[in-house]
């Protein structure tokens, strides 16, 4: 990620804490005004938007400190800590929606005004729906998993607001109380879901995952058509660490080149990767020819 693209995420994590302030306020308001349990079930998922909006923004904060002596390569994993804190959160939400809702579905109860309480929580929902899209478009286009993991529980929770709206207008159709409850434990079941999904995803990156099949597969392509003068490329790795990936590899030359020729071959296999990846940490291992070839091969695209 360029300097740009680090003040853009720490922009968008800092404007998180106001918005989601705002937000939880709204879904409050509303649940005070009808007593829906399904809308307090809404309002208690907002506040785990603000709790991970402040951890967000000082993990992110954290992850682009410059490598250090106890860090030499980075930072960047403090962002799926985040994320995995996010998730945690976001199944302690559930759980006390579903034990707020238990209560609830042996004495339900109409709600009181209604029109002005499901206003408040859609108007919320509308300014979630614009912020989530925002933060996920920035996470994918910047490499930060803290953002992207933000975004998709809030587009989690405009789902969730869409179905209590769409349970709450059955209820007030049908004059059947018991909606409100049920579609409150309804709601529980869906943020587990979307918690394990976020925790899921932030444990593969801890994991060193490697990069999708696609960029695996155009980082193939730059090495093949830049590496002529080079015998054979092998071993080929990558691992995902935040907003940046390491890439390296094997590659095999002559055994009478000389180190300057090897490494100018070095050089614009990095400026060719880096234009298909960019930010990419690499790291070329030359050896002579001879050695055995392992691992991941990339077949060399001779000169002609």
């Amino acid at each position: 990620m360029n300097d740009n693209g680090d003040l853009t995420v720490r922009k968008l994590a800092m404007w998180g804490i106001p918005l989601s302030l705002g937000v939880m306020g709204l879904k409050m308001v509303a649940w005070w005004v009808t007593g829906s349990v399904a809308l307090l079930s809404d309002g208690l998922e907002s506040t785990v938007n603000v709790v991970a909006a402040f951890i967000a923004f000082f993990v992110i904060r954290y992850a682009q400190k410059p490598a250090d002596h106890d860090h030499p390569f980075g930072h960047h994993k403090a962002e799926y800590l985040s994320a995995v804190t996010e998730g945690v959160l976001i199944v302690v939400a559930a759980l006390l929606i579903v034990n707020e809702a238990v209560g609830y579905l042996a004495a339900p109860r109409m709600l009181d005004a209604p029109v002005l309480g499901l206003a408040l929580n859609l108007a919320a929902g509308v300014i979630n729906a614009v912020w989530a899209r925002l933060l996920i478009r920035a996470g994918r286009t910047h490499r930060s998993a803290a953002l992207a993991a933000d975004g998709q529980h809030i587009m989690s929770d405009v789902v969730t607001s869409v179905g209590v709206l769409a349970g709450l207008l059955l209820a007030l159709a049908t004059g059947y109380a018991i909606f409100d409850p049920v579609l409150a434990i309804l709601v529980a079941i869906n943020i587990l879901y979307q918690g394990w999904k976020v925790i899921s995803q932030s444990i593969s990156g801890l994991m060193d995952q490697a990069v999708e099949p696609q960029e695996e597969e155009a980082i193939k392509q730059a090495i093949a058509t830049h590496a002529a003068g080079s015998i054979g490329v092998h071993d080929l790795k990558t691992r995902r660490a935040g907003a940046v990936t390491f890439i390296d590899f094997h590659m095999v030359v002559p055994g009478t080149m000389s180190v300057r020729q090897a490494h100018d071959i070095c050089d614009r296999l990095e400026d060719a990767i880096r234009a298909v990846h960019e930010g990419a940490k690499i790291a070329i291992h030359v050896e002579p020819e001879g050695e055995k070839a392992h691992g991941i091969r990339v077949k060399v695209v001779k000169e002609a």
